[in-house]
């Protein structure tokens, strides 16, 4: 028996004031529990809209969502203690250690005392921060600062994990240790929701994808499964660029 979806997207819209054309146009997804699930597309497709509708921080103009049985638009203080949303821009404050940025952010979501010096202490040494958690952030590489930035939302133990492009601008020792980390943490039951550029990171980390571009879904399924149905395509980058086309998108 198929599972009920954990995210339920129906007839999703938004337009901003005084632009020409809505940035989401009638999305309609479903994302079922356990999935690591990948949300693509061209700059300005409307992949982060779309999340930070999600994530209850911008309101559509119609359409609903319902994450895990709840209503986005008349349940937001429930929705955002079972939700972790880890921006593409770093929200850390720069002037506060690892440490402290994580027990701010820990205290945001009511915890407290051992419970949270304990989940600072694991995720810290997981992620191979341990030893510098006492530097100010402003000392830390781009990619140690994503780190950080991926802990803290993290910390709560969310049963929804949005990610807005977590490994854009790192090094790959940084990447491979997100990934992997987030593999394990999909494993033990948290549904991912994720955006990226990058094809291949997508096509081997996600369970399923859908292609965004103009606000509209043109393309949803199985990575491997939308390689194989196209006879000229070998990869999923070459599945995006012939769906999107090649023409820039600054």
């Amino acid at each position: 028996m198929k599972q009920n979806p954990i995210i339920k997207i129906t007839n999703l819209n938004k337009q901003y004031r005084d632009a020409n054309k809505p940035a989401v146009d009638g999305l309609n997804l479903n994302i079922y529990p356990g999935e690591i699930f990948g949300l693509l597309g061209p700059n300005g497709a409307g992949k982060t809209t779309t999340i930070s509708m999600l994530c209850t921080h911008l309101k559509p103009n119609s359409g609903s969502i319902i994450i895990n049985g709840k209503e986005v638009s008349t349940q937001q203080t429930a929705i955002r203690k079972e939700i972790g949303f880890v921006p593409q821009d770093i929200a850390l404050y720069d002037k506060l250690t690892a440490r402290e940025n994580l027990r701010f952010f820990g205290n945001m979501f009511g915890m407290k005392g051992k419970v949270l010096k304990d989940k600072i202490n694991y995720w810290l040494k997981t992620f191979g921060l341990q030893e510098k958690s006492g530097k100010q952030i402003k000392t830390y590489s781009g990619g140690m600062k994503r780190r950080v930035n991926l802990i803290a939302g993290l910390l709560h133990e969310p049963k929804i994990l949005f990610l807005d492009e977590p490994t854009v601008g790192i090094d790959v020792q940084s990447k491979n240790i997100i990934i992997e980390s987030l593999k394990e943490i999909n494993k033990k039951g948290t549904t991912i929701i994720y955006t990226s550029h990058h094809m291949d990171e997508a096509e081997h980390f996600c369970s399923r994808i859908a292609i965004i571009d103009y606000g509209k879904i043109i393309a949803k399924g199985e990575p491997r499964k939308l390689i194989d149905d196209c006879e000229e395509c070998e990869n999923l980058e070459s599945i995006f660029l012939k769906l999107t086309g090649r023409k820039l998108r600054d």
